[in-house]
C-alpha cells in the first residue's frame, strides 16, 4: 500500500510538472519557432540532469539502460516536437487532446499485454482517465475536419506514449545519468531538426520560457522515472498524462483564459479517475 501510494505522488508530481512545462513552452512556441523553443528545453534538460548527477555522483549507467533512455529521450522529442507545432497554431484544440488520450493509451495496452490486466476498480480508473484527459483537453473545442491537428496530436501521442514505455525499461539503479542520455538524445534530434530546416541556432538568454520548460520537463522526467519502480507503468503513465489539467489551470490562472464547462467535468472526472486508479 505504501509503495502504491508513494508512486501515485510521484507520477502525479510529474503530471504537475509537466502540465507547467506545456504551459511554458506552449507560450514560447506562439513567439518563436517550436523547433527553437524544442532545442533549447532540450538543452535546459541536458543542464538540469547533469548538474543533479554531478552532485549526486550517480554512477553510470549500464549499456542496456543507455539504450533504453536513448530511444526514450528520442520518443519523447518526436511528442514535443509535434506537439510544439500544434500548440503554435490554431489546431491545438484537437492536438492536445489527441496526444493526451494517445499518449496514455499506448502504455495502457503493452502493460495489459506484458503485466496482465489490473483489477477491474483500476482498469475502470484507467478508462475514466482517458474520458477525463480528452473533456480537460478542451476537445470539444476542435474541429473534427482538421486532418493535419489529428496527425500532430497523434504523432505527439505516439511519442509520448513511447517515452513511457522506453523509460519504464531502465533497470533500477542509476537515476540521473540514464536521463542525462535521454535528454541528450532528445537535444541531438533537436539540432539535426534545426540543421535540416535551415533555422538559426536559438540564443538561450532570449527565451528564457523555452528554458524553464525544460527544467519543469525534467523535473517531471525524473518524477516518473522514480514513480515506476514502485507501481506498474500503465498507472504511472496514465497518471503523469492527466498534465493537461495543469496547463489548463495555469492558463485560467496566469492569463485568465475561460475554462469551458467540459473541461471542469473533465477536471472532476480526473479526480475519480485518481481516487479508483490508486485505490
Amino acid at each position: 500500500m505504501i509503495a502504491q501510494a508513494t508512486g501515485a505522488i510521484l507520477a502525479l508530481a510529474a503530471a504537475l510538472a509537466w502540465g507547467a512545462a506545456d504551459f511554458t513552452g506552449g507560450l514560447a512556441s506562439r513567439r518563436s519557432n517550436p523547433l527553437e523553443v524544442l532545442a533549447l528545453s532540450r538543452l535546459s534538460i541536458v543542464v538540469v540532469l547533469a548538474a543533479a548527477a554531478a552532485v549526486t555522483r550517480d554512477p553510470l549507467p549500464t549499456l542496456t539502460a543507455t539504450a533504453w533512455a536513448g530511444g526514450a529521450g528520442l520518443s519523447g522529442a518526436l511528442g514535443i516536437a509535434a506537439l510544439y507545432q500544434g500548440l503554435a497554431t490554431e489546431r491545438s484544440a484537437l492536438v492536445v487532446p489527441t496526444a493526451g488520450v494517445v499518449g496514455a493509451a499506448i502504455p495502457v495496452l503493452f502493460g495489459a499485454i506484458v503485466e496482465g490486466m489490473l483489477p477491474l476498480v483500476q482498469q475502470a480508473g484507467l478508462g475514466i482517465a482517458l474520458a477525463g484527459i480528452w473533456l480537460v483537453s478542451g476537445a470539444h473545442r476542435a474541429n473534427r475536419a482538421e486532418g493535419r491537428g489529428l496527425l500532430l496530436g497523434a504523432l505527439a501521442g505516439i511519442g509520448f506514449g513511447g517515452f513511457f514505455i522506453l523509460l519504464g525499461q531502465i533497470e533500477s539503479g542509476a537515476v540521473f545519468t540514464p536521463l542525462v542520455v535521454a535528454g541528450g538524445a532528445g537535444l541531438v534530434a533537436a539540432s539535426l531538426a534545426l540543421a535540416q530546416t535551415r533555422t538559426a541556432v536559438p540564443v538561450p538568454t532570449r527565451n528564457p520560457a523555452a528554458l524553464w520548460a525544460g527544467v519543469m520537463d525534467a523535473t517531471g522526467v525524473v518524477c516518473y522515472a522514480l514513480a515506476v519502480r514502485w507501481i506498474r507503468l500503465d498507472v504511472a503513465a496514465v497518471l503523469g498524462s492527466l498534465y493537461p489539467a495543469i496547463t489548463v489551470l495555469l492558463f485560467r490562472a496566469v492569463l485568465e483564459e475561460r475554462v469551458a464547462k467540459t473541461q471542469w467535468l473533465g477536471l472532476a472526472i480526473c479526480v475519480v479517475a485518481i481516487a479508483l486508479i490508486v485505490v
